[in-house]
């Protein structure tokens, strides 16, 4: 029996792609499929950067916070041992102002009396009790505050009462002590009483 397709019925097949290498429109990528997303290396980078910036300010702070703290511990600790020095030593001040009470008591009364070797060594003895007293004091930082002959000030004189200046002192000089005072390294432990011109 004789073929009785056209020629024309080659353009109906179903075989591959022509070739002139066009291929179906049904296998053309995505052009969607293919666009890059918002998600990329550049996002992950700042996203890094923003973090890494945010934990230097955190170190930052933390590190400024412990500074601050550790100046204030060693500024406490500081305060502490002067407050319970103060409270050790007030009660040692009474006691050496009664030696040197006793030891002015005694020179008067030699200087009334002179000659008793009894009471010459008695006096010898509380003066090297006065001197090894205040050699004590001197090395645990408390030293005398000079006051007769000085100008008043707040900061280290108590003024218990005021006396016409004699000729030549100028008004507000120390003019005697009542009792003495003393300084903590540098802070005064104990003004001064005294007697200030007028």
């Amino acid at each position: 029996m004789a073929d009785h397709s056209s020629p024309s019925d080659a353009h109906f097949d179903d075989g591959p792609p022509r070739s002139n290498g066009e291929t179906p429109a049904a296998d053309t990528p995505d052009a969607e499929a293919t666009r890059p997303t918002g998600d990329g290396p550049d996002t992950a980078g700042a996203a890094a950067s923003d973090e890494l910036g945010s934990l230097q300010d955190r170190l930052l702070r933390v590190s400024a916070e412990y500074d601050n703290y550790r100046r204030r511990s060693v500024a406490d600790r500081q305060e502490a041992v002067r407050q319970g020095r103060t409270s050790v030593l007030m009660p040692f001040l009474e006691v050496y102002d009664d030696l040197r009470r006793s030891l002015d008591a005694a020179q008067r009364a030699a200087e009334q009396e002179p000659g008793s070797p009894a009471f010459d060594a008695i006096r010898q003895g509380v003066d090297l009790v006065v001197q090894k007293f205040a050699a004590a004091l001197e090395q645990v930082g408390v030293t005398p505050i000079e006051a007769v002959g000085q100008p008043f000030s707040e900061e280290e004189h108590d003024a218990m009462m005021q006396q016409p200046a004699p000729e030549g002192t100028a008004s507000g000089t120390v003019l005697a002590e009542i009792q003495p005072g003393y300084r903590l390294d540098d802070r005064v432990l104990r003004h001064a009483r005294v007697i200030v011109a007028e």
